[in-house]
């Protein structure tokens, strides 16, 4: 037998390298890859590191682990008590399963994207506009129990759910603030009429004492003019209670 050419090896060597360059693949930590043989799919995906992919038998489908951030953009809700609102959220997920999350879904990341604008304005618009602005922890975690629910049969995870804005219409912000001015004003009315309601009940205890003790008036007489006669510059007319003269009248 001949030798082979050198052309002819040299095409066999190029040919190789070209097949172990479209062979040998290396996947990240947080990859996993996804493998179709003739378009069947293997049960295991593998990953990460370096591993082999029969060229052009075996297809291989790249998938990330790690969490993603997921902006959902504001939507138009109605809530319970007809209030018109603007909500925008914010979701954080990950692939658990990679074969799930290519097999049986065509696209995860849009298909959780329009999974939470969905679940975002359904849940939202079953509550009232008070419970919209002060119960957001139990909405989140509402939130995020379905979304988990409804994604886990696509191999994904949903960590957290957090609604980020309320945008409130004109009117409404300016109602809320006319409601809110009106409320601070009823409670300091009612600081008020309670600190006259203890002055009122220290004044009472003062006058029994003093009913009990008539020489107590002449002490505070005589504090409140050494109170006045700390200013100087000031000429004091002190009234004279006539009790204290009675004394001298009867001598």
């Amino acid at each position: 037998m001949e030798p082979f050419s050198p052309p002819l090896t040299l095409f066999g060597i190029v040919l190789v390298a070209v097949w172990l360059f479209n062979s040998i693949k290396v996947l990240r930590e947080y990859e996993r890859g996804v493998i179709f043989r003739l378009g069947r799919l293997l049960p295991d995906a593998k990953g990460p590191g370096l591993i082999f992919v029969g060229w052009p038998i075996d297809k291989i489908v790249k998938v990330p682990l790690r969490t993603v951030t997921l902006d959902v953009p504001p939507q138009d809700i109605i809530t319970s008590d007809n209030v018109s609102v603007k909500v925008n959220a914010v979701v954080y997920f990950r692939v658990m399963n990679a074969i799930k999350a290519v097999v049986d879904v065509e696209n995860y990341l849009y298909a959780t994207s329009q999974l939470a604008q969905t679940t975002l304005r359904s849940i939202l618009g079953e509550v009232a506009l008070d419970d919209l602005l002060s119960k957001r922890e139990t909405l989140n975690v509402k939130l995020q129990s379905i979304l988990d629910q409804h994604t886990d049969a696509w191999g994904i995870k949903v960590a957290l759910v957090e609604v980020k804005q309320v945008d409130l219409p004109q009117e409404m912000q300016r109602a809320m603030a006319k409601q809110a001015e009106a409320e601070r004003e009823k409670r300091a009315k009612i600081i008020h009429a309670d600190g006259e309601y203890q002055a009122a009940e220290k004044l009472a205890q003062a006058a029994a004492v003093i009913a009990r003790e008539p020489v107590a008036i002449q002490l505070r007489y005589l504090q409140t003019l050494t109170e006045i006669g700390v200013e100087k510059n000031t000429t004091v007319i002190f009234p004279i209670p006539v009790d204290i003269l009675q004394a001298f009248m009867k001598k």
